[in-house]
C-alpha cells in the first residue's frame, strides 16, 4: 500500500506584519478562503484508487490542478490544525508572535485554541486507521502543520516514509509505504 501525501499549493494571500487579536483571527479566516496559485507539481506516476482532500478549499483546488476531475473524498480528518489569537489584545503585535503563541497553546492543549495536540493526534490516527483498513494506493492532499502529525502516525503504523522533512513546502510530496510482512496497524 502506497499513500502519497501532498501539501496543498501556495495560497494567494499576503500576511500582514502586525495584528490585533481580532485582526489576526480575521486574517486566518481569509487565508482559509483564499485561492491557490497555479503551479507544477511532481508526484509519483502510480494508479491511485482514492483521492482524499480536506474540507478546506485549497486542498480540492490543488488536487484538481494535479489530477484533474476525480471523485475526491472530502474529510475534515485531514483539515489543517486551526489557529487563532492566543490572547485578546487591541494592541497590534507581530504576526510571528501570534503564530508562535498559538502553536505553543496547541502543543499544551490550551483551550484558547480550537484544537489541541491530543485532538490533532487522534484525528491523524483515525485517518491512518481508516486508510490501512481500506488497504489501497491513494493520494492525500492536506496541510503543512497537520502533515507533521499525520506522518508521525504513519510511522507508528509501521509505514516507511520517503521525502520526510521537519517542514513541508507547498506542493511537497511525501510517500508512506506499508512494510511488507508487518502488521500495519496495532491499536
Amino acid at each position: 500500500m502506497k499513500v502519497v501525501l501532498i501539501r496543498h499549493g501556495k495560497v494567494n494571500f499576503r500576511w500582514g506584519f502586525w495584528y490585533t487579536s481580532d485582526q489576526f483571527d480575521e486574517a486566518c479566516r481569509q487565508y482559509d478562503l483564499a485561492p491557490i496559485m497555479k503551479e507544477d507539481y511532481t508526484v509519483p506516476d502510480v494508479k491511485y484508487l482514492s483521492y482524499y482532500i480536506s474540507t478546506l478549499p485549497r486542498t480540492g483546488k490543488t488536487a484538481r490542478n494535479i489530477f484533474g476531475e476525480q471523485d475526491y473524498i472530502s474529510t475534515d480528518l485531514i483539515n489543517e490544525v486551526p489557529l487563532s489569537a492566543s490572547l485578546y489584545s487591541r494592541v497590534k503585535l507581530p504576526v510571528l508572535f501570534w503564530y508562535f503563541t498559538g502553536r505553543m497553546q496547541w502543543y499544551f492543549n490550551n483551550s484558547r485554541q480550537k484544537e489541541g495536540r491530543l485532538r490533532t493526534k487522534k484525528r491523524a490516527k483515525q485517518f491512518v486507521k481508516m486508510l490501512t483498513e481500506k488497504n489501497e494506493d491513494c493520494v492525500v492532499v492536506t496541510h503543512g502543520f497537520f502533515m507533521r502529525t499525520l506522518v508521525a502516525e504513519f510511522k507508528k503504523a509501521h509505514f516507511s516514509i520517503e521525502n520526510n522533512s521537519f517542514t513541508y513546502a507547498n506542493g511537497q510530496c511525501v510517500i508512506a509505504n506499508s512494510k511488507k510482512g508487518e502488521t500495519i496497524y496495532e491499536h
